[in-house]
């Protein structure tokens, strides 16, 4: 068991903003990170949530300024309306599975890529071009997007149900081996600490 499960969308504004600190700090702590990518827009209405296009006009408005001022603090380039969103997140979902179970990468990179690519960059990630570019970029084998189509499917399925039933409600979330969750790329401080506590 990993001790951290990382659930994230590959097109979510906020898992790009968090960049790979997450990686940064799991190895600081010595700590393993499963990656979990999860259909958001299957997510939401299973958690009470909304897509942000369904939400009121008051809170896509909050979500447009904190997303201004968060890539302006961190320092990364940002489109708020980016040419290739929403789209079909799954075929990106399917390059991180069966890049995870291949191995010889940097999946930290990979996802970095893929949300870079949708909030940067104006590739769309559903493209098999700049899937296979993002793959090669981290470290991996770019034919891995034509392989294990079937169990990236079953398994992106299978992340759905088991980020429900863990009380996962958006992303970037990330939940310790002890039973502790984080929401937001802006909680990565919180874990840090956490896990800091938690070895101390």
């Amino acid at each position: 068991m990993a001790d951290i499960d990382y659930f994230f969308a590959t097109i979510s504004p906020y898992t790009y903003l968090a960049g790979t600190r997450l990686e940064q700090i799991a190895a600081r702590h010595g700590a393993t990170i499963e990656y979990k990518p999860v259909d958001l827009l299957a997510l939401f209405p299973r958690t009470g949530g909304l897509p942000p296009k369904d939400r009121h006009p008051a809170r896509q408005e909050y979500r447009a300024q904190e997303l201004r001022r968060q890539s302006r603090k961190l320092g990364v380039p940002f489109n708020l309306q980016p040419a290739f969103f929403p789209t079909n997140p799954a075929p990106s979902a399917y390059a991180i599975i069966a890049a995870q179970a291949a191995g010889g990468g940097d999946l930290g990179q990979l996802v970095l890529a893929f949300t870079r690519a949708c909030w940067a960059e104006e590739k769309d990630v559903a493209d098999d071009a700049v899937i296979r570019a993002c793959l090669e970029s981290a470290g991996f084998d770019p034919a891995l997007a034509d392989r294990g189509l079937l169990a990236g499917a079953e398994t992106y399925s299978a992340n759905l149900e088991e980020a429900v039933t863990r009380g996962v409600f958006g992303a970037p979330f990330y939940l310790t081996q002890d039973g502790e969750k984080f929401w937001g790329q802006d909680r990565l401080d919180d874990l840090d600490r956490h896990l800091a506590a938690r070895a101390g």
